[in-house]
């Protein structure tokens, strides 16, 4: 095996009689490459996506929200986080005030998906002050205003300690009704650097109730963490079934749970369409392979001569395939480990070129390309490059084992 291996080493370094068989060879190792780069980018690109959803979405969103199955606000929010303690798997709640209002500033407006909040209660379930710029979050308290996520301050042109007007429509039968007006100071500035940020406006949970005429006990709805937001629909609620109100529940999933799925079905589409690039390259092996066998015929039938059995020649083959594959597999790893690491600079580096965004933050959940090795992947496309390529090697390995070392030397 081991002068197997060197005899094969010696043909890929020894320039070829053809020079057909060595650009055929240089093209097939250069497929391999650029599948193998192109699979280990698109693979952590998947992961720098699945991250910033784990980070940026379930880390910020609640993984269940409770509200009034009526549009009147739940009346005893005491006795709904008295009886959510009792569910097992539940780590935090946090009751919130919820309304649609009209942001206003000067000729600029903008709808606003507003939540009342408490601070100690909200830290419980997420991650959201976290993303409050210039620590706003700390002094977050019931007269403290109103944080705006960053898409929206955009839009209406503020900053923290300007001053916005919430127009607020009143809920109390008559169509007529002007809305309210309220002068508030933006106290602070959300920024998740994704679609969250054009929706996403918060306040006191105090200074909602306040707006809406609600009492103490009167809230929306309540926040959840659980310790499984991948198993909801597990979640025993027993607990709730003397309520005196009817409950709506709705989890994560049902806002954001088609960008796991979409992830799982992009990572799994790329595994199989790359897996093909690299087969195809892979086989390309096989023209340079039987080319191979045919340039060095005359050797093979000289070591026929001195002894190899067919085995040996076979294994000669095998080798030489397996080295054309694993040199390609060494270059696109090389390429893609560079490329993977520092995919997110050189798009915003394309982007600044180009001057545009390709993500935007109005659609997509982020506005930049997030990228994260894994090196599982990359072993498993070494692997599968690998295998292709042994695979690709047996046809003509076998091949050169049946020539006639007499048919050959005669010059017939």
């Amino acid at each position: 095996m081991n002068t197997a291996f060197f005899i094969s080493w010696r043909y890929q370094r020894a320039k070829q009689k053809n020079r057909l068989v060595s650009l055929i060879s240089f093209f097939s190792t250069l497929g391999i490459a650029l599948g193998v780069a192109v699979l280990i980018i698109g693979l952590s690109a998947m992961n720098g996506f699945e991250r910033e959803l784990n980070n940026r979405i379930l880390a910020v969103v609640p993984h269940a929200e409770i509200t009034s199955a009526q549009s009147a606000p739940i009346n005893h929010s005491s006795l709904l986080v008295n009886s959510l303690k009792q569910v097992a798997q539940v780590q935090g709640i946090s009751p919130f005030v919820s309304f649609t209002a009209l942001v206003e500033n000067g000729a600029k407006m903008k709808v606003v998906q507003v939540k009342g909040i408490e601070k100690t209660a909200q830290d419980s379930v997420s991650r959201l002050g976290d993303f409050v710029l210039d620590q706003a979050w700390q002094s977050f308290n019931e007269n403290s205003g109103l944080v705006l996520g960053y898409g929206i301050a955009k839009e209406l042109d503020v900053q923290a300690g300007d001053w916005v007007t919430l127009l607020i429509s009143q809920n109390n039968g008559d169509d007529s009704a002007q809305p309210s007006r309220e002068r508030i100071q933006v106290s602070g500035i959300l920024r998740l650097d994704g679609q969250l940020d054009h929706s996403y406006a918060l306040m006191p949970i105090a200074q909602a109730q306040s707006y809406l005429g609600y009492q103490n006990q009167q809230i929306s709805g309540v926040e959840l963490k659980v310790s499984n937001p991948f198993e909801m629909g597990k979640l025993d609620f027993s607990p709730l079934n003397n309520y005196p109100q009817q409950l709506n529940l709705q989890a994560w999933t049902s806002k954001f749970g088609y960008m796991y799925r979409d992830i799982q079905l992009i990572r799994t589409i790329m595994y199989i369409a790359m897996v093909l690039v690299i087969g195809v390259a892979c086989f390309n092996i096989v023209s340079t392979l039987i080319m191979a066998v045919k340039d060095k015929a005359s050797d093979i039938a000289i070591m026929r001569t001195l002894g190899a059995n067919n085995r040996f020649i076979k294994h000669i083959f095998m080798w030489y395939g397996l080295q054309a594959g694993m040199k390609g597999c060494l270059i696109g790893i090389v390429l893609g480990v560079f490329l993977a690491l520092n995919l997110t600079a050189l798009i915003q580096g394309l982007e600044q070129i180009l001057g545009r965004k390709l993500l935007s933050d109005g659609v997509y959940f982020v506005d930049f390309l997030p990228s994260e090795l894994h090196w599982q992947d990359v072993g498993l496309v070494f692997i599968a490059a690998l295998l292709l390529s042994l695979v690709a090697s047996l046809y003509p390995a076998h091949r050169a084992a049946k020539l006639q070392p007499a048919q050959i030397l005669s010059g017939h």
